[in-house]
């Protein structure tokens, strides 16, 4: 059987991801990219005052952020034509633990990688592995403009 082959067609790195994310929504929640593994794209994001609502709890709008910015970018990274670019169509997300401080950590996975479109699934979990948020992705592949 061999060695299990990546899903990833364009070249990058971890701190290729974060130079690219610079002066973006990416930097200015704190989300740091920490895995490019053979089919998951992970990263975290810190629960503080730039992620939480008025009632101190992460903002799920947050959770959301995390999700399309990991699957998004997983997205784009599964894509040999420099021609054709990954674009969001549609996101949902369960939110099924609330957090008040600390770390998230997503991990984004394929679920379809069609010509056309792409099915990521996005699961989010706390610092002690917890279920915080489970979302699911449907990305356009289109022609760069």
């Amino acid at each position: 059987t061999g060695a299990p082959m990546s899903i990833w067609k364009r070249e990058s790195s971890l701190n290729a991801l974060t130079a690219e994310s610079r002066n973006t929504l990416v930097s200015h929640v704190g989300i740091e990219f920490t895995e490019l593994g053979e089919d998951c794209l992970r990263g975290r994001m810190p629960v503080d005052d730039r992620t939480r609502q008025p009632y101190g709890l992460l903002h799920g709008g947050g959770s959301v952020v995390l999700a399309e910015t990991l699957g998004s970018i997983a997205a784009n990274l599964c894509l040999a034509d420099p021609n054709k670019m990954a674009v969001g169509l549609e996101i949902n997300a369960n939110h099924v633990r609330a957090m008040r401080e600390g770390w998230v950590e997503g991990c984004a996975r394929p679920l379809h990688l069609g010509a056309t479109t792409q099915l990521w699934e996005i699961r989010i979990e706390d610092e002690r592995g917890r279920l915080v948020c489970m979302s699911r992705l449907t990305m356009a592949v289109v022609n760069r403009k």
